[in-house]
């Protein structure tokens, strides 16, 4: 066995070896919980407890219906705002402008959603008082908007992706082929992405569907799936059993979307050409869609504006009076700030070693000679963790890890992060890395470096900016999650979102707006020092 081998042999190994111990036995303990019975042996009495249950199959209907409102909403508006930046001639700061503040929610957490909400549309809240509504924010309305706002970066980046890949010249041709505008519209901007547009649908349904953030916070009488499955494991009477029913009751959405996602594929376009042909001067369609842009990203973004008054604020909306004491007062709180420091920790280690370990898994996928099984294990992976809500990770860690030495840890934070978001960077990672030129690591054995040099004087630097984007991925998540670590976090490893869980019950908003001001802070300058890096290193080129 040459060395070569060896090595990517020990990275396939390691990875399989992490993801059996830290994925794999981790669900087949939430089966198993799932159909022990309380007296011992095995049965159903939990799956009979569950669903003869009062209000399970209502909380299902529930989160079906406002899963599915939410994803259209959110399909139709991320349409148009890509259809914005990249079918108009609108000016290209404006496009820019429009680009990174429809992505902004993505630096908050889910649970800050919810929060924001009520600050700014309850009955004393900022916008209510400001226009003079009275909206119903607790229930179906309000877990539609925080929804919408909490999908719409994910499905305005898959549709904007697919929109940079259509070739223009066809709008051209539909109009010379005598088409009318309409026709040439549903031609040329709906018929090319209408498996983007299905696979925006099931992803913004998805995340909707399994997120516990947004009805944590306003939720209220409305119960849906996400909150009863906290309320079996971690509330008053803990059931593990019912639990452990409910968690595998939410794969059911999961694999449907994987379903979903592989039949929509066949309906996306590929064209053998792409040409920059300008677009056509129309200054109405310009004016409209750039209009409801605007007013869409203003209405989203709107919603965000009370984290940055009420921590400024002396007792809002008794006393509104700017103070900074709200301020003065968190920092002196030192086991808030400890709660960040242990946040920042959680992140920079989840994003350094996750890195590492996609590096790794994309290296045998993309640049090895290993064979095709070894591939597909590797793919098989990343395609199981798709299907997996990070509430059901969380418990099925909970589950597995009590009692043991890696309880409340903060190695099994990290973990149970590195594993919940592993695919996105992974697939990050192997497609930058299969686009590269193949035979780099022979013509490097036969000048003589072996293949470990090879990928880290080769390979990764012309990986770089891939890697660099994976690092922000796993930081920016890492800080922004709290479905899985809810279930795993203790006194002295918990993190910021499950603090502002906590200081949910105890009204302290001050500190929880404080608090997520922090992450967005740090979420801010960990794309800054990026995106500096970067533009730093595109200078570098050009210069040579």
């Amino acid at each position: 066995m040459n060395k070569k081998n060896f090595e990517i042999k020990t990275i396939f190994v390691f990875v399989t070896v992490l993801f059996t111990l830290f994925l794999i036995v981790p669900m087949c303990f939430v089966l198993i919980k799932s159909v022990m019975a309380d007296s011992g042996g095995l049965g159903f009495e939990h799956y009979i407890d569950v669903f003869t249950s009062k209000g399970f199959l209502q909380a299902v209907g529930r989160s079906f219906l406002v899963s599915s409102v939410s994803a259209v909403i959110t399909v139709v508006l991320a349409f148009i705002i890509a259809y914005a930046v990249n079918n108009t001639n609108l000016p290209n700061p404006l496009k820019k402008i429009i680009s990174i503040t429809t992505v902004f929610p993505m630096l908050l957490p889910t649970i800050t959603y919810g929060f924001a909400i009520i600050y700014s549309l309850g009955k004393k809240g900022l916008i209510t008082e400001f226009l003079g509504l009275n909206v119903e924010i607790y229930g179906f309305r309000g877990l539609v908007l925080g929804y919408v706002i909490y999908t719409l970066p994910i499905a305005f980046m898959l549709i904007n992706n697919t929109f940079k890949y259509i070739d223009k010249k066809f709008i051209i041709v539909s109009r010379v082929m005598g088409d009318s505008p309409l026709q040439t519209f549903f031609i040329t901007c709906i018929r090319p992405i209408i498996g983007t547009l299905g696979a925006a649908f099931v992803q913004s349904f998805f995340l909707s569907f399994t997120d516990f953030g947004i009805p944590a916070a306003i939720g209220g009488e409305y119960t849906v799936v996400a909150s009863t499955l906290y309320n079996e494991m971690l509330g008053s009477a803990p059931n593990f059993g019912n639990g452990a029913v409910v968690a595998l009751v939410m794969l059911i959405p999961s694999i449907l979307s994987i379903i979903l996602l592989n039949r929509l594929e066949k309906y996306n376009f590929r064209y053998n050409t792409s040409s920059n042909i300008g677009i056509e001067k129309n200054k109405v369609r310009d004016f409209i869609v750039g209009i409801l842009s605007v007013v869409i990203l203003i209405c989203v973004l709107s919603v965000f504006v009370v984290i940055f008054i009420i921590p400024f604020v002396e007792s809002w909306p008794y006393k509104k009076i700017f103070s900074i004491e709200h301020i003065i007062e968190f920092f002196k709180d030192t086991s808030l700030f400890k709660i960040y420091l242990n946040s920042l920790l959680v992140s920079l280690l989840t994003a350094l070693c996750g890195t590492l370990i996609a590096y790794g898994a994309a290296l045998v996928t993309s640049r090895s000679t290993l064979s095709r099984k070894s591939k597909q294990v590797v793919e098989s992976i990343a395609l199981i963790i798709n299907t997996i809500p990070g509430m059901v990770l969380g418990i099925a860690f909970m589950l597995v890890f009590s009692g043991t030495s890696l309880r409340n840890t903060f190695f099994l934070i990290v973990v149970c992060n590195i594993v919940h978001f592993f695919s996105t960077p992974y697939l990050m990672m192997k497609n930058s890395l299969s686009k590269m030129c193949a035979s780099w690591e022979t013509t490097a054995m036969l000048m003589g470096d072996n293949w470990f040099k090879t990928i880290v004087r080769v390979v990764t630097p012309n990986a770089k900016f891939t890697i660099m984007e994976v690092f922000s991925y796993y930081f920016i998540n890492a800080m922004v999650t709290i479905s899985a670590v809810i279930f795993i976090v203790g006194a002295r490893t918990m993190v910021i979102t499950t603090k502002i869980k906590e200081l949910q019950h105890y009204a302290k908003f001050d500190d929880i707006f404080t608090l997520s001001l922090l992450i967005l802070a740090t979420n801010l300058i960990v794309k800054g020092i990026f995106a500096f890096i970067s533009k730093s290193q595109e200078k570098r080129k050009e210069k040579r």
